[in-house]
Parts: structure tokens; sequence; C-alpha cells
């Protein structure tokens, strides 16, 4: 259990006009749970603690609650499409819908407007624990560096998203004590350069260990790799990513362990992804896990717990028939073939898209993730429906299928209610409901196997495909999966293999962005022959064209049932800055992503930090 610090809300005596402020009479009703002044809580290691802690709870609630931000990372990216498809609002016809004047913070349309919120908040969060140290004591200068440190992380974990989702975003380095309104936008690299240059000096500082679930070294220098790779420093990516591989406090899992060690049926890759394993002392895989436990039901987006398997297993419990034109599915639990229990009860909002959950296991084999039990396919299932029984239908008990003989389709909505799922992620017990929608659990966001991943890039990048295929099998091997060869090596199969390994724990838009940037920066053709450049990044870009080469979901006139059509533009590389934000900086001149309206009153970023 991590050490959970007063989780502080503050009266603010400033006005931050990055983010929208309601004004609704909710908001004037509302009570804050405490109060801080800096003549009391921010005197004191446990006070600066708690707003540290509150920075922690916003980078987890990312993957917790109905409509989790997570979600808006997946379909942004080429492993997921938002699947609800009977109504309009959520984000598919993306030309229409992503507007910066739009709901940008919605679990019925997307999430951008959230992750634009949140991290400026805990970039507020760590400036204030930063100018409040002078006048804070502390036992011991061990524990102000850590309180330090770990500041330092919190706004580097924050720009390093925002960079990667907005491009040039404004910079804020210094607790803001009065109101201001004259933010400008600071080129992407700049940040990206004073985050490094932050990390190097937070790093040291920052304790080895901790308690499970709160920030250490080793969680530092996962950011730190990230934030290499982003600038191109390969070599320093390879000597971070190392730190913590050859470090000795953390390990790949290859042996049987937690709840279900005896279960002779279950594997290793099953122990991994239990939430009850997570954060277990001898898990030595996991870097930083969110902690989030029915007992003590954490406070915002993680009082819902993960609802994973409402967000990501199909809505395979309606509109499935029998060959013969019967109902084939029910979600009633406690039937003869009780399938709610053991799947939950999705919606499909998550859709996994054909590229994750067929393209890359064509050659699975032997690997663990894509076994029977492990992962389902819809064909896996069985028609349980308890009037089948009752009518003496033949059926009943049998595996679904997808087409009579001549073709005729038995599932009336394949976008929502038909595709595969990694099963051994997604279920999470869930005592609280009748039908199940993923409780509350532990949710990794760093595990040793990314940062595996993440040297295995690094060598690709620095033209050493034998020592990136060494990293990549190491994880492979794990899984029980087939080695492959530094033949193999291009940035498809880098890709693939985070889909295979991350699916639902990696931020993949942010990471396939990244990725973007840096064929644009360097100028390296991509394995699909193409250049990039930075110049037009947001006309043409690897981001872009990668999502169209291994999906089949947009611009190819594609509609769900309600009508509406999943679009897709090269601009939607970078999210719209949230309009709010733009309109209240009268003074200045936040810059709007191109493609978006308002991008033609833009003006030169800045090229350094003056703060």
């Amino acid at each position: 259990m991590y050490r959970k610090y007063p989780k502080i809300v503050a009266i603010l005596t400033f006005v931050l006009v990055l983010g929208p402020i309601s004004c609704s009479e909710d908001f004037l009703d509302q009570e804050p749970k405490s109060f801080f002044t800096p003549a009391s809580a921010l005197t004191t290691a446990d006070g600066l603690n708690g707003l540290l802690s509150s920075a922690l709870d916003n980078i987890r609630g990312e993957y917790y609650g109905d409509g989790a931000p997570m979600i808006t990372e997946n379909i942004f990216s080429e492993v997921a499409i938002e699947g609800t498809t009977d109504k309009s609002g959520p984000a598919q016809d993306l030309n229409l819908l992503i507007l910066p004047d739009a709901n940008l913070n919605s679990s019925n349309f997307n999430r951008i407007g959230w992750f634009w919120e949140e991290f400026y908040e805990n970039i507020k969060f760590a400036n204030t624990v930063i100018g409040r140290l002078d006048d804070a004591e502390f036992d011991s200068d061990a524990q102000r560096a850590d309180i330090l440190g770990r500041a330092l992380f919190h706004r580097a974990y924050a720009y390093y998203r925002l960079t990667q989702q907005f491009g040039d975003v404004p910079v804020v380095l210094k607790e803001i004590t009065t109101p201001r309104l004259d933010f400008a936008s600071t080129q992407r690299e700049v940040i990206l350069r004073k985050i490094q240059e932050d990390m190097s000096n937070a790093i040291p500082m920052i304790n080895e260990t901790s308690n499970g679930g709160e920030v250490n070294r080793g969680v530092a220098l996962h950011l730190m790799t990230k934030i290499n790779l982003a600038l191109g420093d390969f070599s320093a990516a390879i000597a971070t990513a190392s730190q913590i591989i050859d470090g000795g406090n953390y390990a790949l899992m290859t042996d049987r362990f937690g709840i279900h060690a005896g279960d002779a049926t279950k594997d290793v890759t099953w122990d991994l992804h239990q939430v009850e394993n997570k954060s277990l002392p001898g898990n030595t895989e996991t870097i930083l896990a969110g902690v989030d436990r029915l007992e003590f039901r954490g406070q915002g987006a993680e009082g819902n717990g993960t609802s994973v398997m409402r967000q990501a297993v199909p809505l395979w419990w309606r509109f499935i028939n029998t060959p013969d034109g019967q109902n084939g599915m029910s979600d009633t639990p406690g039937i003869e073939i009780d399938q709610v229990n053991t799947i939950g009860r999705g919606i499909g909002r998550n859709r996994g898209t054909a590229y994750s959950t067929i393209e890359i296991w064509k050659d699975a084999n032997n690997d663990e993730r894509h076994k029977l039990g492990n992962w389902l396919d819809m064909e896996d299932l069985v028609y349980n429906a308890p009037s089948l029984k009752e009518a003496g239908n033949s059926f009943y008990g049998q595996n679904l299928q997808l087409y009579l003989p001549d073709g005729t389709p038995l599932c009336s909505d394949t976008i929502r209610n038909w595709y595969g799922f990694p099963r051994y992620k997604l279920f999470v017990p869930d005592p609280t409901a009748v039908k199940p929608s993923g409780g509350h659990g532990d949710w990794y966001i760093y595990r040793l196997a990314e940062t595996y991943l993440l040297r295995a890039e690094a060598h690709f990048w620095n033209n050493d495909n034998v020592a990136a295929a060494a990293d990549i099998n190491a994880v492979r091997a794990r899984a029980n999966a087939d080695p492959i060869t530094a033949a193999d090596v291009n940035m498809d199969y880098i890709l693939d293999e985070r889909a295979r390994e991350l699916y639902y724990e990696e931020n993949r838009n942010t990471e396939l962005t990244r990725i973007a940037f840096l064929f644009a920066k360097t100028g390296r053709a991509a394995y699909n022959g193409e250049t990039y450049s930075l110049d037009n990044f947001s006309t043409k870009n690897f981001w872009f064209d990668r999502i169209m080469e291994v999906t089949d979901f947009y611009n190819i006139g594609l509609k769900t049932i309600h009508g509406d059509e999943y679009t897709m533009s090269p601009y939607h590389v970078l999210w719209p800055v949230p309009a709010p934000a733009i309109n209240a900086n009268t003074q200045g001149t936040i810059n709007q992503n191109e493609g978006y309206p308002g991008a033609e009153n833009n003006i030169p970023p800045l090229t350094s930090i003056t703060e």
C-alpha cells in the first residue's frame, strides 16, 4: 500500500487561465475537503507531500472510471476506435467533432480537455511545492531533496505528455500568486530540453526505493528515457533505460506468482496482470502502478474502479443471433452458462481494431498473450440464452458464429459487438456489481517490459538492430513467444510488440506521436518508404500514415448504425488547445494547432524560457 498523504484541495488565490473555470451553481455549491494557507500546511513535509499526492492521484486518474481518459489515448492511435454506435457525439467523425470549442472533457465524447486541465493542475502543484521549499521544515536534507525531486518529476511528466499531445504549449515554472492573462506558447523542443535538464537534477535527489505506488528513482529514470527519446538523444535513452534494467531493483517476472500461482491452468502472463498482483512486493516488474483498492475507494475517477471490462470488452450480450434466428445471448448472472461473471458486461467503447486484435497475432504460435483463456475471440464464447435451452434449441452451448454459409451476418453491429480481447488484462473482479464492469484494482503505469521496449527503440534509432532484437526477445521470451532476429527489427515491428505487450497500459497516442516527431526531426525514412519533415508536420506525418495503413475504419465511408462516419485527418496528430484557455488569455497568445479554427491567429512560439 502506498503512503496516502492528505489530498489537498486548495482555495486558490490566483487565476490560471490555462484551464477553463466553471461558473455553474454546482461549482459554487462545492465544499472544499480541506484548506491550506502558506502559514500551515505548506510549511511541513507532510503538507508538501499532500500536494504531490494530489498530482499522483491525477496521474492515476487517467486509467479509472467510466470513459477513462486512457480510452482517448487509445482511439487516437491504431490500436482502438471509439465503438459507441448508438448515438452521436463520441469521437468517430473526428473531422466534424474534434474542435477547440467542442465538449472536450466528457465520457460521452472524448477526454482531450481532461489532459489539458489535469496536467496543468499538476504543474501548478509541482510549482507550488518548489516555490515553498524554503519556507518549510524537514527532518533531513535528504527528505527535502526527495520532495524537490518528485516535484520536478511531476512537472516533467505533465510537460512530456502535453508536448506530445498538443505540441507547443505555455510554460509555467513558478507558482502563480496573482492573475495572469499573458501566456504564450513555447516551442515543444525547448520545453523538452528544460524537463530533460530538470530530470537530470531530480534523479539523484529522489529516493531509490519507495512505498508501493509512490514515485522513486526507477520511475524517474523511466520518464527520463522517454524524454531522451523524444529529443533524439538515443544514447542517453539507452543509458537511462539500462540503469533500470541492470540496476538490480527490477526484473521481468518469469515465474508463477501471486493470487493464482497454484492454478495450473494459468501462466505467468495471467499472473502478471491480475490486479491483486500488480503491487505485490515480489512483483519486480512494476515500476509505477496506480493503487486503487475497494477498501478505501480512491477519490475522483478512481472511486469508480477501473470500469475496464465495461469499456474494452465487446457488447457481446445483445444483437447476436443463433443460425436459426433466435436471440443467442444473455448477460443474466447466475444462469447455467454465466458469461457475464467471467468476462464482464462490456459496451465496446474502447473497440480494438483488427490490427490490435487480429493482425499482430497472426504468427502468435505459443505466445501466452494470445492463447485461449488469456485471449478470447468472439467465436470462443457460446450461445447462453436460457430461452434456447428451454426451447430445446440445439445451438445452446455451441460456439458463436458470425455468418451463415450464404454470408448472412448473425450479428447486427460488428463494430461494437464482435472483436477479440485480452481477458488476462481486462478481467477485474467487481464484487459490488451484480453485472460486473471492472472493479477496484491496481493498474500499471510504468512496467519494466516497456523499459526493454524503449531501449529496443533507442537501439533501433542508433542503428543497432542486434541489441534491439535482444531487448524485444527478453519480453517475448517471458510470454513464450518465438524469438526474432535483427533482420526483423524496424519501427513497424517495435510498434507491433508494444501493442502486444502494452495494450490498455501505454499511452499509445502519446508514444505514436513522439515517434512521428522523431521521423520528422531526423528525416529518416520509415518502413513505409516515406520521409517526413517538421515543416509540414500537420499535413503529412507518420502518425496518420501508420493509422491509415494498418486500420480499416477511417475515411472509407464506414458508418455506425446511428449514421456517423469515421473520419480522420493528418492534423489530428496534435489535439486542439481548448478554446477557453485561448479566449481567456486576453493579454497574450496561446497558439492553436494547425488544422483547427483559430490557428490563423498564431504567432511564432517562444524559443527560450525566461522564467
